[in-house]
């Protein structure tokens, strides 16, 4: 009789720890920003951090960190948190513009992946910002004449307040309006002169390969080759960025023992002259009579 109520405790401590668990998976998903949500000129701070062996490629990772909250209308991810960037193309352009620059200030448009528990940003477009320096006036800059001390200085005749109605009234800007305007910031577009040669991204669809394991690259794991189909062509192969689709390729191709084919989409980009490919779908591709190879 003393067996039973010992093996419906143990039950109940096992149910309510499976559903404490469930619970902060859930509240650990929620706190991740959902893939393929994009970001309109959102400003931050671009920072960098180096990997110890810079002779592996791809061993720089940078990072952008935002000066607000940034939401989905779900998942909220709070400011001054720093989210890696992917490798682009216009990752390639911000590197090149921030060396030239004193601050590392932008306004980023970027498209956010989910991957493993991990948010990451794949930058599309950026602007470089800078803070306003108000110019000084010509009379701050006119050195001051000492009065002499016999002198008295004259009586400042004392000036009518306008009416609040008066329509010729000259419109003042408020103090702390004024003190908000010089620390603004605002767009540098000329500082992008150099790096505009750089390529831009394209778009790679109905392509049918391979999903290979790589270690070329330092954080991918994965690369996509196309298949030649038995032509003797080289092989063209993409580094595969983190994303939703590619775990979801990856939990297919870990259930089957032999390689699979999968038809892709994607967005192709090109970082330090390595190219890389955002999967958007990847699609399990069928030989004849429904084999996989």
């Amino acid at each position: 009789m003393s067996k039973r109520p010992a093996i419906l405790t143990l039950g109940f401590l096992v149910i309510v720890v499976s559903i404490t668990s469930a619970f902060g998976a859930r509240t650990a998903r929620k706190s991740l920003l959902r893939d393929g949500f994009i970001l309109w000129g959102l400003d931050g701070k671009l920072t960098t951090q180096d990997s110890n062996d810079a002779s592996q490629e791809g061993s720089d990772r940078w990072f952008f960190e935002f000066d607000s909250d940034v939401t989905d209308g779900k998942s909220r991810l709070k400011a001054a948190v720093s989210v890696e960037l992917l490798p682009s193309a216009t990752l390639e352009k911000m590197t090149v513009d921030v060396k030239g620059r004193s601050d590392a200030n932008y306004r980023l448009w970027a498209r956010v992946t989910k991957y493993r528990g991990g948010n990451f940003i794949f930058p599309t477009d950026f602007l470089p910002l800078s803070k306003t320096v108000p110019p000084q006036s010509s009379e701050s800059r006119k050195p001051r004449k000492e009065s002499k001390p016999t002198e008295t200085p004259p009586a400042k005749e004392s000036k009518a307040e306008p009416a609040v109605n008066e329509p010729n009234d000259v419109l003042s800007i408020p103090q702390e309006i004024r003190e908000k305007l010089k620390t603004r910031k605002i767009a540098r577009t000329e500082s992008l002169e150099k790096s505009l040669g750089l390529k831009r991204d394209s778009v790679l669809a109905g392509r049918v390969g391979l999903i290979q394991e790589t270690s070329k690259i330092r954080n991918i794991k994965c690369e996509f080759v196309l298949d030649a189909l038995g032509r003797k062509v080289p092989q063209l192969s993409f580094a595969l960025l983190p994303c939703e689709a590619l775990e979801r390729a990856e939990e297919q191709q870990s259930s089957q023992p032999d390689p699979m084919r999968f038809k892709t989409a994607g967005i192709v980009t090109e970082y330090k002259g390595r190219q890389y490919l955002l999967l958007q779908r990847a699609t399990r591709v069928y030989s004849y009579e429904n084999f996989g190879i």
